[in-house]
Order: C-alpha cells, then structure tokens, then sequence
C-alpha cells in the first residue's frame, strides 16, 4: 500500500470537525454471530504451555507458569471463530470477526471480554490462533476475543492503533452479540456480570470498554472486574517519553501509533509530514501488509534511533500537524476514565516498552477509590506481561 495516498491538504482543526460525519445510532440492531469454525483443543501441552502458535512466547510462558495447570477447571476448551456486525471507524456499520473460547464442559461463571495486546501478523489474530489469554478459560470463563479493525476479515484495512473509540467499540460490539449466542447455545454464564483483562496495547482499550460499559450498558453488561496491565493509559506521556530518548524498544510502536491517530481520527494528513523516506517508502510492506510479526518488523527496521524515521515536523509541537496528533494522543488516553467496578492495574517499572511513567499519570490523574495498583520489579514488558497472567489466572 502506498501510504501517498493520504495526501490531502491541510485542513484546520475546526473544519475538521466540521467535516466529520455524524454520530451514528450506538445502540444499532446487530446482526446474530455468525460462526464460521469450530474446534475443541486442550486447554495447555504436555509440556505445561498454551498451544498460542508461537513458539517463543510458549517456551516462555512454560518456563514460568507450569504450576497453574493444577488449577484450571477445564482440561479442554472450545474454540468458536465467527463475523458479527459492529461499528467502523466512522460509525457506520461494518463486518467484523474474533473468537469465543469456553470450556467444552461444566458451567461458566461470566463472560470475560479480552482486549488483545499489539500484534502486527495477520496471523496471529485471536480468530486465527490460540491468543495467550485464553488460559482463563480453564477457570470456567467464556472468552470473547475481537480481531478490532485491521485484522481477520478486515485485514485489508489499516489497524487504527491505540484509536480508543473503535478497537474498544469493536469489543464491546462483540460482546453484545456473543451474550445471545452462548446463550442460544446453552452455554449461558452463572452471572450477568462480566470480567475485563487487557494487557499492553489491550490494557488501554481494555479502559476504553469500561467507560463505554458504564455509560452506555450498565444494566446490560454489570462490570464485576477490571484487570489491566502494561498499558500505555496516557499516549501523550508514551509518544513525548520516546522522542526525548530517541529509542523504543519497538521501533514500530510509534509510527504505528501516529498513523492510528491520522486514521482513526481521519484527520486526512499526509503521514510524510512524520515519516521520513525510509520509512514512508516500506510502511506499507514492514507494517500495514500484516506479513510480519512485531520482532520480525523490528529486524526489517533495523537497531537505530527514533530520528531515522521520525520527521523534524514529527518532533516540533508548535508544527500544525503536529498540534494536532497531539490533539489526537490526548482524547484518545484512558488516565480520565472514572472506574466504577474494582481495577486492578499493574505495570513493572523495568518495562522497557510500555513507560511505567504512564501508569503512573493514570495514578495521578484518577480520582476512584476502586482502583488497586500493583507495581513492583516484574521483569521486562513480555516477562512482565506473563506474570501478570499468574496474578490475574489465580485471582479470578
């Protein structure tokens, strides 16, 4: 894809506005689940480790979670792919698809609505694979796992990153038509309640879908807990830390968090006013192809510094365009979501993806007595990340 394409003139913040469409009707009558395969797996290997496809992260997690098998309620579970209708980036209605896991046998508790953490591989979407946080199902839980925009039957378009309003609306849509289904298929959970996890990139979405819940379906979806984990909650914090140190540790991350903000929030401009040529000219290869994993873009772009990639313009505030991605960054940051139900959120001060300083300004910045934090040495972001899935396996 050749990212020229984006080229519009500038357009002011007011006329962009002005130029948006409407606000369509939220509460739209869906269309049913559809499921389009089947499968019943067990809930882990042999060797102690989830069947998530990828053989780094299972080598991984065997290593440190060995000891939550004896734990687990189910030893299989089943694994249901499918399209829905939800919401697009505009509002207007659009196909969607994501996976529900349950456990082939005995009861569930509640439904536990997933928001996934960053992948860059189509392949690696929840209907395509066994995503990680699937283990919950074997405490009795119905997984309702969405691709978001970008991924699965929508993987010809581009993944509006870390654009608040559409990957957590894209869970939420979810969520409202695997209810009826689970229960069409007798599979219907002991409690309304419902349980939310995000980790990452899913830990700030995961944000984003309780404050629709409490807003919009409250009496519908009734919020039992929230678990969040390494998540960049302030993207203006995330975006500022990274320039100034002129590195990340995932050297996709910010480009592909500038151009979630350029689409999601169709602010119509051209991303060479961010990018510079080597990266520009290979965008549409190294990321939005989807042929390639996160590690695997990382090697394409090689070990150098954030400048390479990143315009001047990028890194100058006073810049038009640049005011407003910052604009952008600032109403899509969860730090102001008002909790409601418990939170749990947790976040390693060695991380060296995700700024701790973020969970921090999400310390700083909520006002809730709900909101429990747990922060400590847990290792590096993915280390960090499997921890958390012990913490969160043992506490439900």
């Amino acid at each position: 894809m050749v990212m020229r394409k984006y080229l519009l003139l500038f357009i002011t913040s007011a006329m962009l506005c002005a130029c948006r469409q409407p606000e369509v009707d939220r509460f739209v009558d869906f269309d049913a689940f559809n499921p389009l395969s089947e499968t019943t797996k067990p809930a882990f290997t042999p060797d102690g480790s989830p069947d998530t496809g990828s053989v780094s992260l299972s080598r991984v997690f065997t290593e440190t979670a060995r000891d939550i098998i004896s734990s687990a309620s189910s030893s299989f579970l089943t694994h249901v792919s499918g399209t829905y209708t939800g919401h697009d980036i505009d509002g207007t209605p659009i196909t969607l698809s994501g996976k529900i896991i349950y456990p082939t046998k005995g009861p569930i508790k509640n439904l536990m609505l997933i928001s996934h953490y960053a992948i860059c591989a189509d392949y690696e979407a929840p209907s395509e694979s066994f995503p990680i946080e699937g283990i919950f199902a074997a405490k009795g839980y119905a997984l309702v796992i969405a691709d978001y925009i970008g991924y699965g039957v929508t993987a010809n378009r581009v993944h509006p990153f870390m654009h608040i309003e559409s990957t957590a609306r894209s869970v939420t849509d979810f969520a409202l038509v695997a209810k009826p289904y689970l229960e069409q298929i007798g599979r219907k959970p002991e409690s309304d309640e419902v349980v939310l996890f995000g980790y990452s990139q899913g830990a700030a979405i995961t944000m984003g879908v309780l404050d629709i819940l409490q807003k919009e379906y409250p009496d519908t979806f009734p919020v039992k807990k929230v678990y969040a984990g390494g998540g960049p909650y302030d993207l203006t914090a995330t975006c500022e830390i990274a320039i100034e140190k002129d590195i990340t540790k995932i050297p996709c991350a910010i480009p592909m968090l500038i151009q979630g903000m350029v689409v999601g929030e169709r602010m119509g401009i051209d991303l060479n006013h961010f990018f510079k040529p080597r990266l520009l000219d290979n965008y549409g290869e190294w990321i939005n192809s989807k042929k390639y994993t996160i590690d695997q873009i990382k090697e394409l772009m090689g070990p150098l510094p954030l400048h390479d990639f990143i315009t001047e313009e990028c890194k100058d505030k006073s810049n038009p365009y640049t005011k407003q991605l910052f604009v952008a960054l600032d109403r899509n940051s969860t730090i102001h979501v008002a909790p409601k139900a418990p939170v749990l959120i947790y976040h390693s001060r060695d991380d060296e993806m995700i700024p701790f300083e973020s969970a921090l300004e999400f310390q700083r910045a909520c006002k809730s007595d709900k909101v429990e934090y747990m922060f400590g040495s847990f290792g590096t972001h993915t280390m960090a990340g499997i921890n958390f899935l012990k913490v969160v396996f043992f506490d439900l």
